[in-house]
């Protein structure tokens, strides 16, 4: 499988509930994929429960390991500092993600924590792979969300 069908199905599960920030994750070793997720921080009323931190959990039970080496994680948007921590720390070797994120992103928009020279580890990032899809359903979520406030005034 390519680049472009691992992030076909993170943009799938990013689509998953309609109530989340449309983020989805899935991390893949070899061409297998092992881990997938999306948002669940409204559903479970928890900040940290973000695509990527739920996929990492998934893959290290699946792999019966904390060290995701020769792990690849797609995500629909630019990790955040937490995100883009527990990608470096659990030894993700590349992260590949569609949007930027330029108020948040910690793979190359805002910061690059996991490509910083100051830690003994790094993860590849790359950005920008079916970007315009991600962001569609991005700006359609968050449009829906004004136009509900504007309803609710």
């Amino acid at each position: 499988m390519s680049d472009v069908r691992f992030m076909r199905r993170a943009l799938a599960l990013a689509q998953a509930d309609q109530n989340e920030v449309p983020v989805g994750a899935v991390i893949v070793k070899g061409d297998q994929v092992i881990a997938g997720a999306h948002n669940e921080q409204f559903a479970r009323g928890d900040a940290l429960v973000h695509a990527e931190m739920l996929a990492i959990s998934q893959a290290q039970s699946a792999l019966g390991t904390s060290r995701l080496k020769g792990c690849t994680i797609y995500v629909t948007l630019e990790p955040c500092p937490m995100c883009a921590g527990a990608i470096l720390m659990s030894g993700i070797d590349r992260c590949v993600y569609a949007a930027f994120d330029t108020q948040y992103g910690c793979c190359g928009s805002v910061y690059a924590l996991p490509m910083d020279p100051v830690f003994h580890k790094r993860t590849l990032c790359e950005g920008g792979l079916l970007e315009a899809e991600s962001k569609a359903l991005l700006d359609r979520f968050f449009k829906a969300r004004r136009d509900e406030k504007r309803q609710d005034t």
